[in-house]
């Protein structure tokens, strides 16, 4: 089987690929909202009959919510397992939008041409980069440089919840020797990434109740218990003055970085003020003592998402509220067990109630566990070699702010062992309006792909 030829042929084809990946981000797959639910399903039609063109076995495979797709594809070598997802994030707030989000074109901007759309990078546009890589394989080799399978899902952004009981139901069909994810991001521009570590998630929410009805501020000011103030001073209780989580036995099963890993991670091209000053910020705010990149990649997190109550609409109304509320999220790192920490972070919230208030938790909500792959394994350091011969820099090894839970689950059901490699930037904008994808992340994944495969297929 031929490399060159094959990089020659995605070359030469970029503007087919490129407007394949624009009728897929034409469809309005919103997975969390049920207006869109006919669109999730032409999404995945689409997605079938495209893998379909490349002599793939597809299918739309039904389950209680949006479908999922599988393919398979015949090819001598190990069995790889790409998985991604084809449902995108609501484009709210539109207005701030600079065009149709579902309009997809190419821009020009100062850093190069950008395709720009909702889902362009999450998860659209970077899923595309493989099955593009997987089409140029076939047209110049007549084959696939390995056994393939394709599991693409319609619900990540919406909570997976069809997501486990499929992975049980259908586990023999998706075991296979590796996992491979394209759902994240190079650490810096031109800076090929292979993230080895995840953080995992604990999501909470709880309402403050207090009196039994939102009181005249005039009338109760002073004798009532205010649920508002009371749940600022919870919150506020959750760190000290140096950003370290103050809840009990929060930091069990944390571990500090190795020593080889931290002076990797010190030279793999992160700018710490770029990254900060792209947010508008001039310094890192999390735990003392820890650099932007390892507060982000390894270290545990306590975040308020949401905190509100009483009245919200124009003017004022002079009311003491019956209630207030506040979404919680934590990051977890190493071995930290997610009920663990949900059940200190519930008992530490209880343990500041004042009398006459008590406290509800919502009672649907799941948790991760922090992933680390295997990164002894052979595979991790062929595919680096190969990712560093398309972008002329060493590629990196490196971890994960955000949590990937189908990287756990495929570790944990499965037994696999998951290579995420994605070629999109932090200023992509993804879950915001304005979502882009570089033209040359685009072009150079499918090129990267080509070579992975290949390399991996030896």
């Amino acid at each position: 089987m031929s490399l060159e030829k094959t990089l020659a042929h995605i070359d030469a084809e970029l503007p087919a690929a490129t407007e394949r990946l624009m009728e897929l981000l034409r469809i309005q797959s919103i997975s969390t909202d049920p207006a869109y639910a006919e669109a999730c399903d032409a999404a995945a039609d689409w997605l079938v009959a495209d893998l379909a063109t490349l002599g793939l076995e597809a299918a739309k495979r039904p389950t209680p919510g949006h479908p999922i797709v599988t393919a398979h594809g015949a090819g001598d070598g190990p069995h790889l397992l790409f998985y991604g997802h084809y449902d995108v994030q609501p484009v709210d707030p539109l207005e701030l939008w600079n065009r149709d989000p579902f309009d997809p074109a190419i821009e020009d901007t100062p850093a190069g041409k950008v395709i720009r759309g909702r889902g362009a990078s999450d998860d659209k546009g970077q899923l595309m980069t493989f099955v593009e890589a997987c089409r140029a394989w076939i047209a110049v080799n007549g084959s696939l440089p390995a056994r393939i399978s394709f599991f693409l899902e319609g619900e990540e952004e919406s909570g997976s919840p069809s997501l486990v009981p499929f992975m049980k139901d259908h586990a023999d069909e998706l075991t296979a020797d590796l996992a491979l994810i394209c759902d994240t991001a190079m650490v810096a521009p031109g800076v090929p990434s292979i993230a080895s570590q995840l953080r995992g998630m604990v999501k909470d929410e709880f309402t403050l109740h207090g009196p039994k009805m939102d009181l005249h501020s005039g009338h109760y000011g002073g004798p009532a218990l205010n649920p508002l103030r009371e749940i600022a001073r919870i919150v506020a209780s959750f760190h000290d003055e140096t950003g370290r989580v103050t809840v009990p036995h929060f930091y069990d099963g944390v571990q500090e970085v190795p020593d080889a890993l931290l002076r990797q991670w010190e030279t793999c091209g992160f700018d710490e003020r770029e990254y900060l000053e792209s947010v508008g910020m001039t310094r890192p705010h999390g735990e003392a003592g820890y650099s932007a990149l390892v507060q982000q990649w390894a270290r545990p997190t306590l975040e308020i998402n949401g905190l509100w109550g009483g009245y919200q609409g124009a003017g004022t109304k002079t009311v003491i509220p019956a209630e207030a509320h506040c979404k919680i999220t934590c990051r977890l790192v190493g071995d930290m067990d997610p009920d663990a920490v949900r059940r200190n972070l519930r008992a530490h919230v209880e343990a500041q109630l004042p009398p006459d208030a008590s406290v509800t938790w919502d009672q649907d909500i799941d948790g991760a566990k922090a992933v680390v792959m295997n990164t002894d394994r052979p595979e991790f350091e062929t595919a680096r070699r190969a990712l560093s011969d398309e972008w002329h820099r060493e590629a990196v090894l490196v971890g994960m702010g955000g949590s990937i839970p189908i990287a756990g689950l495929f570790k944990d059901m499965l037994g696999m062992d998951a290579m995420m490699i994605g070629f999109a930037r932090e200023d992509d904008r993804i879950h915001s309006p304005n979502e882009k994808y570089d033209l040359e992340s685009f072009h150079k994944g499918i090129r990267s792909w080509a070579r992975v495969l290949d390399a991996l297929s030896r």
